[in-house]
């Protein structure tokens, strides 16, 4: 009873009744709760962002090699890294997001051999193609690049070839982000660790720690001394570093920045090479614990109920600009991120194409250019506004699903899961539809209650807009 009556001065509560030994039952006040909506009103388009802190974030993704165009495959990486990095933004913290890229090595030097051997084949010279060469249509525009430009004069100048597919491919991957909306701060080049000889340092504090041997005419990390189930070759017998080096000493590189956390986003063919990264950056006396993996599974493109086949040898990809104007760059990210990262993604062509209930972003957007259709329409003074007067249930139920809104951003960011937010945006608009099918918004006999869903569906679509700029994707006010 003490309880009861001490918590009964609450207003939030409209009814607290004791029922049973033990127990009380509450029924919350309506008035309470339809007052989050002058919050929102208020707050707009920062309705649901967290006060800025001191916390800096790190994201890494895509981080392909310039070696081709961005696939599909690189793309759920790309819209997972900025959404998280977004969703990271949102709750306050300082975000960076990083791209790290290769353009030396074997794969580097054999994408010049086979701009070289087109560019041959293309003057009536016989170009010796590699056998693992790239075979896509961009090497022989390369190539064709290359003739325009210098005629038959490069063929002793092996280093060309290399150098413009290089600045070529890169370009287009830029072109390839900007048309998706994604932009990074800074791109890593792999070769800094090389120049820098921080690769040969990781070595040397390895060394220290009596984590090095030489087996083979190998050097090898010691694995199995510190927990891990092999021991791995650091150095091949030609001298030449395995990419776990340079991973090791980029980690270790970015432990150094002081950031408060660092994100990784791999496509599942990294999940037997990152344990051992880790492993290393925790023996040279970093905290481990601030670098977060995240795996995400691959993509199938599915058209008329089939999958379409892909092969990165024989060129038969489909690259990530292709897939974004067959269905437009909101449907692309909304369909990467819908789905839990560590589930297989099948990417349907036919229902990315429908503008129904079935496409899901559609559906999305459709609820937001309703409720904007009403509101640029109505000439009504919403000034004085009467929210008591939601209190229905159907009312009641939309604005709990509003307030959530906050504590799902939140969640997104404990859990690095953005398809938590694509589901919520999927099921508040789905709550929306069915209101409006139920409840009149524009009451002629009632200008007070008009006034009120007004205040109300507009609430709804700052929720609905919001939550859209955080996974990316535009909120158009009609269709």
């Amino acid at each position: 009873t003490n309880i009861k009556d001490s918590l009964q001065e609450l207003t939030i509560f409209k009814e607290i009744n004791i029922a049973g030994a033990g127990f009380l039952n509450f029924k919350i006040n309506p008035d309470s709760i339809v007052n989050y909506l002058n919050e929102i009103i208020k707050l707009n388009s920062n309705y649901g962002k967290s006060q800025k802190n001191n916390k800096k974030v790190l994201v890494e993704f895509v981080s392909a090699n310039p070696t081709g165009p961005l696939t599909v495959g690189h793309g759920r990486g790309a819209i997972l890294g900025d959404t998280l990095s977004t969703v990271f933004e949102w709750n306050g913290y300082q975000v960076q997001r990083e791209y790290y890229y290769n353009n030396a090595g074997r794969q580097m030097r054999i994408l010049g051999e086979s701009v070289k051997a087109r560019y041959l084949d293309s003057i009536g010279l016989n170009g010796d193609f590699p056998d693992d060469g790239y075979q896509g249509n961009y090497i022989y525009e390369i190539a064709n690049d290359l003739i325009k430009e210098h005629k038959k004069t490069l063929c002793d100048r092996n280093t060309i070839f290399k150098k413009t597919a290089e600045e070529y491919i890169f370009k287009n991957i830029k072109n390839t982000l900007k048309n998706i909306g994604i932009e990074f701060d800074t791109f890593f080049n792999e070769n800094t660790l090389y120049k820098n000889k921080e690769i040969y340092k990781i070595i040397d504090q390895l060394d220290a720690k009596g984590l090095i041997y030489n087996k083979d005419e190998a050097v090898w990390f010691a694995g199995n001394k510190v927990g891990r189930e092999n021991d791995r070759v650091l150095i091949k017998k030609t001298g030449e570093p395995t990419y776990r080096l340079p991973d090791m000493a980029y980690h270790v590189d970015k432990m150094k920045r002081g950031y408060d956390l660092c994100i990784d986003i791999f496509g599942a063919d990294h999940m037997d090479a990152y344990p051992d990264v880790l492993e290393v950056v925790n023996q040279l006396g970093y905290n481990k614990s601030k670098i977060k993996v995240l795996i995400h599974q691959f993509i199938s493109i599915l058209k008329n109920g089939k999958q379409v086949k892909m092969s990165t040898r024989k060129a038969t990809y489909i690259t990530l600009d292709e897939l974004i104007n067959e269905v437009s760059s909101d449907v692309v990210r909304y369909f990467f991120i819908m789905r839990n990262v560590n589930s297989h993604l099948n990417f349907d062509l036919d229902i990315a194409k429908e503008k129904s209930e079935k496409n899901p972003i559609y559906y999305i957007q459709y609820a937001n250019a309703r409720i904007n259709t009403i509101l640029n329409s109505n000439k009504i003074n919403l000034n004085n506004y009467n929210l008591s007067l939601l209190n229905q249930e159907d009312d009641i139920k939309l604005i709990y699903k509003l307030i959530d809104f906050k504590e799902i951003k939140i969640k997104v960011k404990d859990i690095m899961e953005p398809q938590i937010l694509a589901n919520y945006l999927l099921e508040l608009s789905s709550m929306f539809h069915k209101y409006y099918a139920k409840n009149r918004i524009m009451n002629d006999n009632n200008l007070e209650l008009t006034k009120a869903r007004l205040i109300f569906i507009k609430s709804i679509s700052i929720v609905i807009t919001n939550g859209l700029t955080v996974l990316g994707i535009s909120a158009p006010e009609s269709m």
